[in-house]
């Protein structure tokens, strides 16, 4: 699976430069990064109305929206996967109550 992210990453990155009116990706990054956020926090709401109703195939497409926008709102701000792969690896095997307590000003 993370050779698809992966793939969609570099995707994303190509339509950096892309012309905004051939793609949705070069359009939405053309705007900035402010509605690159707003798009994903719209996704985000999308995704957990779904995942209240119980809807499964809808919550999938919903989810598979959200991972593109962050992705898209990442790159926005030249934040790269290997960056959060990153961070996860150095939380993984922490008990999220401890991760949280160790956090500056937590």
């Amino acid at each position: 699976m993370s050779d698809l992210l992966a793939r969609l990453e570099a995707t994303i990155q190509a339509r950096k430069t892309a012309d905004p009116a051939s793609s949705w990706t070069a359009k939405l990054l053309a705007k900035g990064p402010e509605k690159c956020a707003e798009k994903f926090g719209e996704e985000a709401v999308e995704a957990i109305i779904e995942a209240v109703k119980n809807d499964r195939a809808k919550l999938a497409s919903e989810a598979a929206d959200v991972l593109y926008h962050l992705m898209v709102m990442l790159a926005a701000r030249d934040v790269t996967l290997a960056e959060v792969y990153a961070v996860l690896e150095q939380r993984e095997g922490t008990s999220g109550i401890a991760e949280k307590a160790a956090r500056p000003g937590a």
